[in-house]
C-alpha cells in the first residue's frame, strides 16, 4: 500500500480472494473466441518469467542491485494477477458495448502497423508525463510509492500499482486499440500480441540481470531509444528521478531525464563478475508437489511453510514431468543465494524426489550426484558444503564419511550439523524436565541428545529393548543407571521422536505430550490435544540477507539446523569435517550459533509450561 493512500487504490475485489476468477469471459454472440484462454495464457507466461528470473538472480553473475528481496516484498506483490483480470473484464466490456468490437477477423495488417505507431507515438508520450507526474509528492504518496517500495524489482514487480493508477495505464493502451476498432482494421491477432507485447516488456524490464544482448545495439544503434533494458528500468528504482520511460527511452534522451550511468551500468552488467559461495547447503525436493513450493516455484507458496494443498495434488502431471525431467537431469542447480555477515551463501539442489532417495537401484546414482556436487564445490573454492535432509543418509553415505574417505584431499568440508541439531533438540526441552521418552529410529542426532541429557541427569526412556541396547552402548557406563527400558503405560510429557513414530503411538501418548522431533522430517500431527514442535532449527539473524522462502515446512526466517551448522562452520572457519561418527561438542555448536546471531525457535507451549 502507498505510504499515504489515495483514493481507489484498493482493487475492488480484493475482498473477494480467489472468487474473483469467477468473472466474465466467454465468447459472445458472434462466436468470437472466449477471453479466458488468453488470460490463462498470460498468467502461464508471467508464472514462468518469475521462475526464470529467481533462477538467474540465485546463478547469474549480470546482477544489477546487489540487495536483498524479504518476505513483506513478496506479500505486497502478491496480486500481480489483478492487472490480467482487469483487462479481461474491460475488453469484456469493450466487445459488448463498442459497436464493431465484438466482430473482427483474425488478422489485419494495417491494425498490426496502426498499433505499432499508436503505441511508439501517444502512448509512450503519454506514459512518460503521466510517469513524470506520478513522481510529485502529492501523486506519489499516495499512489506510485506502493509501486517503489520494491527496490530490488522482479517480473512481476511490474504490475504492482493501486487500482486507479493501473486503470489509467490500461486506459493508455487501449488508444491504438480502440483506434483499431474505429477505423475498422482490428484483429483478433493484433489485439493478443498487444498485450503479449506488454507483459513481455514490464517482465523483462523488471528483471535484476541483465539480459538484452551488446550485439543488438552494435547490429542497429538506434535501438538505444527505442528499447529499454533491465540496468536502465533498475535505474529508475534506486534513483526515482530518472528514467521515466514506458518501453522506449526516447523521450528519457529528448526531454534531458536519461540517467548519466545508463550506459556505464548496462556495460559493466554485461560483463558481470563471478560469485563464488563461501558456504552451499545441498538439499532436494521432498515430494512430488514441494517441486512448486521451492523458491523457483510459485513465489506465493515458497513464501509459507509447506503444506500439501489440493489445488497443487490437482497439477500432478506437470509434477510427473519434473520428475521426468529430473532424471535426465545432470547435475545440481543453484535455487537460492543470500548473505550473512562477509560469507555468500547458496542453495543447490538435487535433482531427485525423497522417495527416490529410499530405493535401492536410486542409491548409486544419487551418490555419484552428490559426490560430482561436492567436487564441483571444490574445484571451485567453496569452503563448507552442508549436508540436508536425505543428503546425509546413514545407508547412502554414513551422513558424508563416504566423500570424505573417497576423497582425502578435499579442501571444502562437509557438515551433517548434527552436533547443532542436538543442541535444538536438547534446548527444546521445556526446563525442570526430569524425564523423556525416545521414540523412532535412532540416529546420530538420537545418540548425541541422550549422551547431552543423561549427563543433565535427565532420565531417558525407551520401548524397545533393541533401542536400549543401542543407546546402552553408546553411553558412558557411568551413566547407564540414567537409560531406562519401560513397556508399561507412556506417561511422559515429552517425547523425542524419529522417524517411523506411528500414528498409534501418538494416541497412546497423555494429554498435553510435548513431541519433539530429532529426524529431519516433521511428525504428522495426530493429536489436537499435545504439543508439536518443529525440526531441528533455529531463528536467522536479522543481518540474513535475501531471505523470501520457507526451508520446506519451517516457519518463515527459520532454518534448518544443519544449514545454520554449516553457516557457522563457516562464519568460525573451522577446518574439520562432520561426518559419520565425528560431531561437533553439542554446547560448543550452540553457543557458536547463538553468538553469530541464530537464535532458539519460540516454544509452542503455553508459557505457564
Amino acid at each position: 500500500m502507498a505510504s499515504n493512500p489515495g483514493l481507489l487504490t484498493q482493487w475492488p475485489w480484493q475482498r473477494f480472494g480467489a472468487s474473483r476468477y469467477s468473472q466474465p469471459g466467454r465468447g459472445d454472440r458472434h462466436g468470437q473466441p472466449s477471453h479466458h484462454p488468453m488470460q490463462l495464457l498470460r498468467v502461464v507466461l508471467d508464472l514462468l518469467w518469475i521462475s526464470w528470473a529467481r533462477f538467474q538472480t540465485a546463478r547469474s553473475k549480470h546482477r544489477i542491485v546487489h540487495k536483498s528481496i524479504e518476505f513483506e516484498q513478496v506479500d505486497r506483490e502478491r496480486n500481480w494477477d489483478d492487472q490480467i483480470l482487469l483487462s479481461t473484464i474491460l475488453v469484456y466490456m469493450t466487445n459488448i458495448f463498442v459497436p464493431g468490437a465484438s466482430c473482427v477477423p483474425w488478422w489485419d495488417t494495417r491494425g498490426a502497423v496502426l498499433i505499432a505507431v499508436l503505441h511508439a507515438g501517444p502512448v509512450e508520450f503519454l506514459y512518460y508525463w503521466f510517469h513524470r507526474a506520478l513522481h510529485h509528492h502529492y501523486l506519489y504518496s499516495r499512489y506510485h510509492s506502493h509501486h517503489h517500495a520494491s527496490i530490488v524489482t522482479e517480473p512481476i514487480t511490474s504490475v504492482i500499482h493501486p487500482f486507479v493508477e493501473e486503470f489509467v495505464y490500461f486506459l493508455l493502451f487501449m488508444i491504438p486499440l480502440m483506434t483499431t476498432v474505429f477505423t475498422g482494421c482490428a484483429s483478433i491477432i493484433t489485439v493478443m500480441a498487444y498485450f503479449l507485447y506488454i507483459d513481455f516488456m514490464n517482465n523483462m524490464g523488471h528483471c535484476n540481470f541483465e539480459i538484452v544482448p551488446t550485439w543488438l545495439f552494435r547490429v542497429f544503434p538506434p535501438l538505444k531509444y527505442l528499447m529499454y533494458t533491465p540496468t536502465f528500468h533498475s535505474l529508475h528504482h534506486t534513483q526515482f528521478r530518472t528514467n521515466y520511460c514506458l518501453f522506449m527511452p526516447l523521450y528519457d534522451y529528448l526531454y534531458g531525464t536519461a540517467d548519466r550511468t545508463s550506459d556505464e551500468l548496462y556495460e559493466r552488467t554485461v560483463k558481470g563478475e563471478e560469485e563464488t559461495p563461501d558456504v552451499v547447503h545441498l538439499t532436494h525436493p521432498t515430494s512430488l508437489q514441494s517441486v512448486f513450493h521451492l523458491r523457483l516455484g510459485f513465489a506465493s507458496l515458497a513464501s509459507k511453510p509447506y503444506v500439501s494443498r489440493w489445488y497443487v495434488r490437482l497439477m500432478w502431471p506437470l509434477s510427473c514431468w519434473f520428475l521426468l525431467l529430473a532424471r535426465v537431469c545432470g547435475s545440481a542447480f543453484v535455487v537460492e543465494r543470500n548473505k550473512l555477515k562477509a560469507l555468500c551463501l547458496q542453495t543447490w539442489v538435487i535433482p531427485r524426489f525423497g522417495f527416490q532417495y529410499t530405493l535401492p537401484l536410486e542409491r548409486d546414482a544419487i551418490n555419484g550426484l552428490i559426490d560430482k556436487t561436492i567436487l564441483d564445490a571444490d574445484r571451485r573454492g567453496v569452503k563448507v558444503v552442508s549436508l540436508g535432509l536425505l543428503n546425509q543418509g546413514e545407508e547412502l553415505n554414513r551422513l558424508g564419511e563416504f566423500y570424505v574417505r573417497k576423497h582425502p584431499k578435499l579442501t571444502v568440508r562437509i557438515v551433517d550439523g548434527s552436533g547443532l541439531a542436538a543442541a535444538a533438540v536438547i534446548h527444546s526441552i521445556p526446563q525442570g524436565t526430569e524425564e523423556v521418552l525416545l521414540r523412532g529410529k535412532l540416529s546420530k542426532v538420537a545418540f548425541l541428545v541422550a549422551n547431552a541429557l543423561c549427563l543433565r541427569s535427565i532420565r531417558v526412556t525407551t520401548v524397545e529393548r533393541e533401542e536400549f541396547e543401542m543407546l546402552k552402548l553408546r553411553l558412558p557406563s557411568g551413566l547407564g543407571s540414567l537409560l531406562v527400558l519401560c513397556k508399561a503405560t507412556l506417561p511422559r510429557s515429552v517425547w523425542l521422536v524419529g522417524d517411523g513414530l506411528t500414528e498409534d503411538e501418538q494416541r497412546r501418548a497423555a494429554r498435553g505430550t510435548f513431541f519433539i522431533p530429532f529426524s529431519q522430517f516433521p511428525v504428522r500431527e495426530v493429536r489436537k490435544d499435545c504439543f508439536y514442535s518443529t525440526t531441528p532449527a533455529m531463528v536467522v539473524p536479522k543481518a540474513f540477507e535475501n531471505m523470501h522462502s520457507c526451508e520446506n515446512w519451517l516457519p518463515r526466517r527459520v532454518m534448518s539446523a544443519c544449514r545454520v551448522a554449516g553457516i557457522v562452520h563457516g562464519l568460525e572457519g573451522r577446518k574439520e569435517h562432520e561426518t559419520g561418527d565425528v560431531a561437533l561438542d553439542v554446547e560448543d555448536a550452540w553457543r557458536a550459533a547463538l553468538s553469530h546471531g541464530f537464535l532458539p525457535l519460540p516454544s509452542p507451549l503455553p508459557a505457564a509450561q
